[in-house]
């Protein structure tokens, strides 16, 4: 697979890209209600002045739980589309993606309560 390098192939690339991400934000509302989270969060580092170290916990952490979300709404979406009735171990394979997202969300939670919980207590 020698191909050569290619500006305007790299440009469709990024256009598939930003196709699959669209397709994501207009049809998931836990993205939206974790981009919202996201929000809440960089806000209150902005209202507390956190460090250079807790900003890029923050940023590392929420990035984390929206490529998750984002490869599990790919994974149903492909699951969906190959096994389209009702499918145990198929199932099973969407609930441990789901599973996933979920872990993510739970270490970004404990991230912004281990940031900004002694912060708010100390006001």
């Amino acid at each position: 697979m020698n191909q050569r390098f290619s500006l305007k192939k790299r440009y469709k690339s990024f256009g598939h890209a930003f196709r699959g991400l669209f397709y994501a934000l207009r049809t998931q509302h836990n993205l939206w209600i974790q981009l919202a989270l996201m929000a809440i969060a960089v806000a209150l580092g902005f209202v507390f002045c956190i460090t250079r170290f807790e900003w890029l916990a923050i940023i590392g952490v929420s990035g984390l739980v929206l490529v998750l979300e984002i490869v599990n709404t790919a994974l149903e979406t492909f699951l969906d589309a190959w096994y389209p009735h009702h499918n145990k171990t198929i199932g099973k394979v969407k609930d441990i993606a789901a599973g996933a997202v979920l872990m993510g969300a739970i270490a970004a939670l404990i991230t912004g309560l281990v940031i900004f919980l002694p912060k708010i207590v100390g006001l």
